[in-house]
């Protein structure tokens, strides 16, 4: 009778090992729909922030693939990704950067996908006009801030714009030239506070009186601080910026088709409601 037992107990062990063996052995189903969803990576000239954060949160509601976004100048965005940096779309503030990663090779042409413009943002105690602009400007006890050349696009159209005003008037680049303050776009520049836009925090600080950026920058820092004052640059001074996209060659395929979505209808309507043109 033992002798039975024993050989039954065996056999039922043998039995349960054998069991939970093929259950670690067999590979288990992936239920459908739960696959990981791709992560693109976008870096962004942060000029596009507001606009880009809205786009990326409806393409993620519509597609599920996740779009971490990276925001800084397009200049500095362009010397991290050569120096190896994971993007897949890079969006500038200009068509050039963009080109140049596509004439090193590893990038697709790029595409150019909204339009800006340069407009003055100014303290509330100034009372200029587009048609006094310039004098303003050349003014000895008007303090200018602008965005850093090479860095960031808005400093080279900036620097455009200060060439154009020796046109008009004789002398005014070398003026502009000397007395502009670099506020933005180098990493080693005081950051503003969580949450503040760098445009708005300067001019709340009363850093300078007026700063030449991108319109849609100017709305931005104005409905954060209302007393600011928004002036048009005037058609003789006036610069214009294109903006330029690019896809590295070997992303995902959704990357690609988040960068094709940025020229696509529901996306320019966003853009547009954040003031930027059609391409």
């Amino acid at each position: 009778m033992t002798a039975t037992l024993n050989t039954l107990v065996r056999g039922l062990m043998a039995v349960g090992a054998a069991g939970l063996a093929g259950c670690a052995a067999a590979p288990q189903a992936v239920p459908k729909g739960a696959e990981a969803s791709p992560v693109v990576a976008v870096y962004a000239a942060g000029s596009l922030r507001g606009a880009l954060t809205a786009i990326a949160k409806d393409y993620e509601a519509s597609t599920g693939h996740k779009i971490a976004l990276t925001f800084g100048a397009s200049g500095l965005l362009r010397e991290r990704i050569e120096k190896g940096e994971p993007a897949q779309v890079f969006a500038s503030a200009d068509n050039d950067h963009p080109q140049r990663l596509a004439r090193q090779g590893g990038w697709e042409p790029s595409t150019v996908f909204v339009r800006n413009t340069l407009c003055a943002l100014t303290s509330e105690q100034l009372d200029a006009t587009p048609a006094t602009l310039l004098a303003t400007l050349l003014r000895p006890d008007v303090r200018l801030g602008t965005s850093t050349p090479k860095a960031d696009p808005s400093g080279d159209y900036t620097w455009e714009l200060f060439h154009k005003a020796d046109g008009v008037q004789n002398g005014a680049y070398a003026v502009l030239d000397a007395k502009a303050q670099k506020l933005v776009g180098q990493v080693s520049l005081p950051q503003p506070p969580t949450g503040r836009l760098a445009y708005a925090w300067i001019m709340d600080e009363r850093k300078v009186d007026v700063f030449l950026t991108y319109c849609t920058n100017a709305v931005a820092a104005q409905k954060e601080v209302p007393r600011l004052k928004i002036v048009q640059i005037p058609p003789e001074l006036q610069v214009g910026a294109l903006y330029g996209f690019t896809v590295r060659e070997s992303a995902s395929t959704a990357a690609a088709a988040f960068a094709k979505s940025l020229v696509a209808p529901a996306a320019q309507a966003v853009f547009k409601h954040f003031g930027f043109g059609q391409p």
